[in-house]
């Protein structure tokens, strides 16, 4: 048999599918001349083809390799059509089965879709016919998937909801966390206090294969150092005094499922290589005890801290750190982000006007200008406990004198010109003010502050440099 460059010799032993991008379907018939006819009509419509004689080729063939589609006739030699049926379903459930059949077979026909099959074919048949049923067949696939397709994505918006950010700074965090979710891979998640850390982790793991399994959070700057081991690996009865009955670590308790050790910087360095050796073993040993219990555990991680300068300091191991750090999701602080506190405000006002019974809460221009305005060194948290403490003590209203009192001279320090400044001092003191403005109606974006302003983006960068607002 001349075999052309472009075909494979099928795992049957018998065939000419074509290694290509083109969707792969396996024929298995014992009737030569349909066979062979089924080969060519399909091959000139662009599917890759592979042919099997008997039934028992076409089991080994689906055991060996991956097709779109398998036709089968319901009689074979050897294993009959059922056979292939409940091997493939059992092998690659994604594979769509048809099944060709005579006239007087249609019961049994009726029965194999039951199995699983999704249609079949009456003998004799066109070529029409078949060209119809797999048209078919692979729309229904196309609306399959993206019906799947839909479902990630409606499920991402939900998951993602309580992480509010439109800028491109939380696009990319939102990007990192959809592209390493659904990989069982540790995770470790920097940024400042008050970043939203938790509740990433939260994403991570409500988007991977183990969100209906146990997640473990533990806040290691909270455990006293004297508990931690009995925290994380558990304790016999009796291993130490107080140890009155046997206690399950965390990591058994998680074991399937999940674990997030926020603040992993805070961990005490004693422990640091009995946490490594689970982590390279995912084996733990109780405390007192002497039994290894195997764990199947994700782990993720959070720091406020620069763990790369703990190493420095002798405060972290190095070995631990490269060993979480396979990948790093960094959420950059509110103060860089400030096109999302529009966002973030809205959000905050909406939920604890509700939670208060207080409809209908508004924000006065000044006190919206100070909440843009401020730096925020809590971050996310901050601005929500402003926020929530505003409703509280405002009847309606919003007014500056309601905001925290970090916040309520904001607006002040902007508007307001100091009587004893130099012309120049005065000029530029102007400048920085009429720039801070203009970047806050446009949400951060240079290029149309840069228009608002009448200048150019360069000249804006110059700027934003002279003036200390990167």
């Amino acid at each position: 048999m001349t075999i052309s460059k472009n075909q494979e010799v099928c795992s049957c032993g018998r065939i000419t599918g074509m290694k290509t991008g083109k969707k792969r379907i396996l024929i298995v018939e014992d009737d030569p001349v349909m066979r062979l006819s089924m080969d060519r009509f399909l091959r000139g419509k662009g599917y890759a083809v592979s042919l099997c004689t008997d039934g028992g080729e076409g089991l080994r063939a689906v055991e060996q390799d991956e097709y779109d589609l398998v036709i089968t006739d319901l009689k074979l030699p050897g294993k009959d059509g059922f056979a292939v049926l409940r091997r493939v379903r059992e092998v690659s459930p994604k594979t769509g089965v048809i099944i060709m059949t005579g006239h007087a077979e249609i019961k049994s026909s009726v029965q194999a879709i039951k199995m699983g099959a999704f249609d079949y074919i009456a003998k004799p048949f066109s070529n029409d016919e078949l060209l119809l049923t797999l048209d078919r067949f692979f729309e229904f696939r196309r609306l399959e998937d993206e019906v799947k397709h839909l479902r990630e994505t409606l499920r991402e918006k939900d998951v993602f909801e309580d992480i509010i950010g439109a800028g491109p700074a939380m696009k990319d965090v939102f990007d990192r966390i959809s592209s390493v979710a659904g990989l069982d891979v540790p995770v470790l998640i920097q940024g400042e206090s008050g970043t939203g850390k938790e509740l990433v982790a939260n994403a991570v793991c409500r988007l991977s294969s183990r969100k209906d399994r146990p997640f473990i959070k533990i806040n290691c700057a909270s455990i006293p150092e004297g508990l931690f081991e009995s925290e994380l690996f558990g304790h016999e009865k009796g291993a130490f005094t107080g140890a009155s009955e046997l206690r399950r670590g965390k990591f058994e308790f998680a074991d399937g499922g999940t674990i997030f050790l926020d603040e992993i910087g805070d961990i005490p360095m004693p422990l640091q290589p009995k946490l490594l050796r689970v982590l390279e073993d995912n084996i733990v040993t109780r405390l007192g005890g002497n039994a290894p219990i195997k764990v199947d555990v994700r782990t993720l991680y959070a720091t406020s801290r620069n763990l790369r300068e703990s190493i420095a300091a002798g405060g972290f191991r190095e070995d631990l750190f490269y060993r979480i750090n396979v990948v790093t999701i960094t959420i950059p602080p509110l103060r860089e982000r400030r096109e999302d506190i529009p966002l973030l405000v809205e959000r905050f006002l909406s939920y604890f006007s509700g939670k208060f019974s207080k409809p209908g809460m508004t924000i006065s221009r000044e006190a919206y200008d100070a909440l843009l305005s401020y730096n925020y060194p809590g971050n996310v948290r901050e601005l929500k406990h402003a926020v929530e403490r505003a409703v509280v003590l405002s009847p309606g209203v919003i007014e500056v004198k309601h905001l925290p009192d970090e916040l309520s001279g904001v607006t002040g320090k902007i508007t307001r010109m100091p009587d004893d400044l130099t012309l120049d001092e005065g000029i530029k003191n102007f400048e920085r003010q009429k720039i801070v403005k203009a970047l806050e109606v446009t949400g951060g974006k240079k290029l149309d502050a840069a228009r608002k302003l009448g200048i150019g983006r360069k000249a804006l960068w110059k700027k934003l440099k002279l003036y200390n607002l990167e």
